[in-house]
């Protein structure tokens, strides 16, 4: 189980990203569900639109089911606004946030860019682990 941060999902659709071979070597080694959060989602999202056909592409590798998308902010909330409240002084965006609960759910490791997922700990003092270049 591996949990998919919104760098890595914008880099994989964006040849031009200076990470984008890394990217696509880890997801072709990745195996099992790949999970993130709509908050991820809407990050990319925002990020692929100057980019041509970025956001249809996006929409695409979604629909293609490779991706669970089942954590729920309302099933959640009290941990995440924790974590954001933890973590203000980063400070620490919404959708890591959502993305740390998953780590403590799931125990996967976090695919990333992000430096600052080194910084976060999940259930309070443990590193979570992080697949970065």
């Amino acid at each position: 189980m591996t949990i998919v941060d919104t760098g890595p999902l914008v880099t994989l659709l964006y040849r031009r990203e200076a990470h984008h071979r890394w990217v696509v070597r880890q997801f072709e080694q990745l195996t099992g569900p790949l999970y993130t959060c709509e908050a991820v989602v809407s990050e990319a999202h925002f990020l692929l639109q100057p980019i041509g056909q970025g956001r249809a592409r996006l929409m695409e590798l979604l629909a293609a089911g490779r991706f669970d998308l089942t954590f729920s902010y309302a099933s959640h909330q009290a941990r995440v606004d924790a974590l954001m409240q933890q973590y203000a002084d980063v400070p620490m965006a919404f959708a890591d946030a959502c993305l740390v609960t998953l780590a403590e759910q799931t125990g996967g490791p976090v695919l990333t860019l992000d430096g600052d997922f080194r910084i976060y700990r999940a259930h309070g003092d443990q590193r979570l682990q992080v697949i970065m270049p």
